[in-house]
């Protein structure tokens, strides 16, 4: 009996120096979900009085309510994904650079969130299209990307894309770089009439 002792002892002593090591426990980083993304397919919305473009398959156009004078102020509503493309026109008559300006002073706003602004020049000589895409970077910056269009004689758009939830850019990324796409390939599409 007193040998069964001994090596039960033995044994839970064995245990108890092996079961301790170097090694200190870490707790795991915080994860984020993973995010499937649809298949790109595009359509045309060729309902507008002054322009045309292509959007997603996977998004819905609706109408801006907050602006219900505006025909041709659209949403490209991203329900999966809890995002909005927010598209303003406006007819340019000798004004443009008031449009312009009032584009900058947009993208001005989230300078006190952003870490970073980068642009991108938009010229498509054969479709008459230029402007500019910003890129705004940083935790808590509300509108990751916004662009401007226009023609320089008639035809201004601007668009910014915000999402429905807490501005954390790490963990939207993914969304947002899908969508960046998205919004290239609708400037790409774009036509006035």
């Amino acid at each position: 009996m007193r040998k069964t002792t001994n090596s039960l002892v033995a044994l839970l002593l064995l245990m108890m120096v092996t079961a301790c090591g170097d090694d200190n426990p870490q707790p795991k980083p915080r994860g984020y979900f993973r995010i499937d993304l649809p298949e790109k397919q595009y359509v045309t919305l060729d309902t507008m009085t002054r322009y045309s473009f292509e959007y997603p398959v996977y998004a819905t156009i609706t109408p801006d309510y907050y602006s219900p004078d505006e025909n041709d102020w659209v949403n490209v509503v991203f329900p999966v994904f809890k995002g909005t493309i927010h598209l303003s026109y406006k007819h340019v008559d000798g004004n443009l650079s008031r449009y312009v300006e009032d584009a900058h002073k947009m993208i001005v706003k989230h300078i006190e969130k952003a870490s970073g602004i980068h642009d991108s020049l938009i010229i498509d000589k054969e479709r008459d299209v230029y402007g500019l895409m910003y890129f705004l970077d940083g935790e808590g910056v509300a509108s990751p990307l916004q662009f401007y269009v226009t023609d320089s004689t008639r035809h201004f758009m601007r668009g910014s894309l915000y999402f429905s939830t807490y501005p954390n850019n790490d963990s939207l990324q993914p969304v947002i770089d899908f969508i960046t796409e998205d919004v290239r390939h609708l400037i790409n599409t774009l036509e006035w009439k």
